[in-house]
């Protein structure tokens, strides 16, 4: 489900009324499963110059959907549509270059492209080069330049650019400390469906930073976000469950939760199993 979703977010799934594009054709194919005319479809619409094409026939490449994997053949066409100024290809290409997928890994390639992206209003690439910024990868770290490109990324609907966002507010990086900012803008990662809101939001409710604190909330907002598997709210929703703050107390399901967090790659959920599994549960 996962890796569909990261498909689909990079296609850029979008159709408007009336007769359907090459490109659309090409979409609509690869949504019922039928990858041999969505490479068809896309290959025409390459072939015709248009970018989104050249991109989504790139994602064919990356992802091997009908196709052999061939990471250097996805990153020929996102340059091809990147050259034609298609802002989705550019960021696709900068994360080949982050990665070393197709290319040499190369971070001030990434940074380049991420900028070109983000011009050209591609708010992944907004995202990801306020990343970079964070992390000093490819270019000096500045946090008050993440914050702007965040912001610019949040404006434009892109889940991990508010909950970065609402990070730097929390730790008063690049801007004022603003709890009640925070909140704001894990509320509105958290309802684009993005994990790490949800589980900060929980966090915030269960400490009570930023609104007033409130157990049954943070169970709420750390099952929503265990739902789309983030570890850390699978472990934090299992020690609520322990402590029996916002639910009833219950430890076999705390240890379910610990399992799954556990499985999800979180330390601490690991060693609270383990715990619980001393304990007899």
């Amino acid at each position: 489900m996962k890796k569909l979703l990261m498909i689909l977010c990079m296609l850029g799934v979008m159709f408007g009324a009336g007769e359907k594009s090459l490109v659309d054709q090409g979409l609509s194919a690869i949504l019922k499963g039928d990858y041999k005319n969505a490479k068809i479809f896309l290959e025409n619409a390459c072939k015709n110059k248009e970018p989104k094409g050249c991109s989504d026939l790139g994602v064919i490449y990356e992802f091997g959907l009908g196709v052999k994997q061939d990471n250097f053949k996805a990153v020929e066409l996102y340059q091809k549509a990147c050259t034609m100024n298609y802002g989705g290809a550019c960021f696709n290409l900068g994360v080949m270059y982050s990665k070393g997928e197709g290319v040499k890994q190369d971070n001030l390639k990434a940074v380049e492209l991420y900028q070109k992206a983000c011009d050209m209003n591609d708010g992944e690439g907004c995202f990801s080069l306020g990343l970079m910024y964070v992390n000093g990868g490819g270019v000096k770290q500045d946090s008050f330049k993440a914050v702007e490109l965040f912001q610019k990324a949040c404006d434009m609907n892109v889940g991990g650019g508010c909950l970065s966002l609402g990070l730097m507010y929390v730790n008063g990086g690049g801007v004022k400390q603003d709890s009640f900012k925070a909140v704001e803008l894990f509320q509105k990662a958290c309802d684009m469906n993005v994990g790490g809101g949800c589980y900060n939001l929980g966090v915030t409710y269960e400490r009570g930073k930023g609104v007033k604190q409130d157990s049954f909330k943070a169970v709420e907002f750390y099952q929503k976000a265990c739902d789309m598997n983030n570890g850390s709210a699978c472990n934090n929703l299992g020690v609520m469950y322990v402590k029996g703050k916002g639910v009833k107390q219950d430890k076999h399901k705390a240890k379910e939760l610990f399992g799954k967090a556990c499985d999800l790659k979180d330390e601490l959920g690991c060693q609270n199993y383990a715990l619980l599994n001393e304990e007899g549960y």
